[in-house]
């Protein structure tokens, strides 16, 4: 049986021929009159059409406050009073657990990292970024909003609801990310976001299952991932800072994430700041994940504060410095070098390449990696008493 959308011009042009026969004899404005009508049934039988079709189309699921969702109990709060507690650490002050991995900034934004020393398995790393001109509102919509986030992150291949539970707040998703030389990982997450006192916004992501989310050989599913932030606005600036913490093992050699870390970090913090410009020129944008965000946050509980009041974080060294490439090295030696590393990582990410191989690739990386901490502690020395640009 054929569709009833195409059965429509073939009975149009049958009644059209015969409209036209009575035009020949002198009902013009009976013909348009029929004419008109035809084409208005036409248009409100195929509109009919095309709302059965949504109707029938998958849709993400949303569970309202009465309902008992497998998603509601993913992310308590427990899970914020531990992030709380996370956020709270003083890398500078606790210099024996925490190793100091990058200070940078410029005009418009200030970055710092430390990752932990103490985790066993994939890194896990605290960091601190201030945005100059910014409101908390705008850096919370800004990180949440995922139409946005196709536009200006280059590593995101795709990303989808999956279900939203009311009650809770609790939203899941899944994110399909670009791995250079590698296969993309899929990560299927959870996660909630909270207003806190002094317009202060949390927000706490886990991985967990889904149903709408089956495991695919094409993608690399994440196993583990852990990770949560704290907006908040600088007292006596107009500026906002975001606190994260951050963990996930997504297969990759450690040591090759932490490299990967280090070197590609304030390239991509350097490319969101002039993102959240553009974002901001236009605020305030109503795409769905935000309106979707506004609707299901949660007012924290009084008693979770975190304390913002010093906001000046220290580097293991006591200072900041902002380090600049070697004048007197040649070109052609960091492309060299820049080739021997993307080679190592290379060869290190390979779970087929032999132990002997690992083993060498493990060495000149780390090689690279000494050269490279010598040379840096050896611009920090030199700099002592002269004047630094403070981060």
């Amino acid at each position: 049986m054929e569709k009833p959308h195409l059965l429509i011009p073939r009975w149009h042009g049958e009644v059209s021929r015969e409209f036209w026969r009575a035009g020949s004899n002198g009902g013009v404005w009976a013909t348009a009159a029929a004419l008109l009508f035809l084409a208005l049934l036409h248009f409100l039988l195929r509109r009919r059409w095309r709302r059965s079709a949504v109707v029938r189309a998958p849709s993400v699921q949303d569970t309202d406050q009465t309902s008992t969702s497998s998603i509601a109990n993913i992310i308590t709060e427990d899970d914020l009073r531990e992030l709380i507690s996370s956020l709270q650490v003083h890398p500078a002050k606790e210099r024996e657990d925490w190793e100091h991995v990058i200070s940078k900034g410029n005009d418009n934004i200030s970055y710092q990292a430390w990752r932990d020393k103490k985790t066993v398995g994939p890194p896990r790393y605290l960091s601190v970024t201030t945005f100059e001109r910014c409101s908390p509102e705008i850096l919370r919509d800004f990180y949440m909003d995922s139409e946005f986030r196709k536009e200006w992150d280059n590593t995101l291949f795709s990303q989808d609801q999956l279900e939203v539970d009311v009650g809770s707040g609790t939203e899941v998703g899944r994110t399909i990310k670009k791995f250079p030389f590698l296969t993309p990982r899929e990560y299927v997450l959870a996660w909630r976001v909270w207003e806190g006192q002094d317009n202060n916004f949390y927000c706490y992501i886990k991985e967990c299952e889904h149903t709408l989310a089956p495991h695919q050989k094409k993608y690399v599913r994440v196993s583990h991932f852990r990770s949560g932030w704290c907006i908040c606005k600088v007292p006596g600036t107009d500026a906002c800072e975001i606190r994260l913490v951050h963990e996930e093992a997504n297969g990759m050699n450690v040591e090759m994430a932490k490299l990967a870390f280090a070197k590609g970090i304030w390239n991509y913090v350097c490319k969101m700041d002039r993102a959240l410009r553009r974002y901001s020129s236009f605020y305030p944008r109503n795409s769905c994940s935000i309106l979707t965000m506004r609707r299901l946050i949660k007012k924290a509980p009084p008693s979770l504060k975190i304390d913002t009041r010093d906001k000046h974080l220290e580097t293991s060294n006591g200072i900041s410095v902002i380090t600049q490439p070697k004048r007197g090295e040649k070109p052609s030696k960091l492309i060299a070098k820049g080739i021997l590393l993307v080679g190592t990582i290379v060869c290190l990410s390979q779970a087929g390449s032999s132990f002997g191989a690992q083993v060498a690739m493990a060495c000149i990386l780390k090689k690279l990696t000494n050269n490279n901490n010598s040379k840096n502690n050896h611009n920090v020395r030199s700099s002592k008493g002269k004047n630094t640009k403070m981060v």
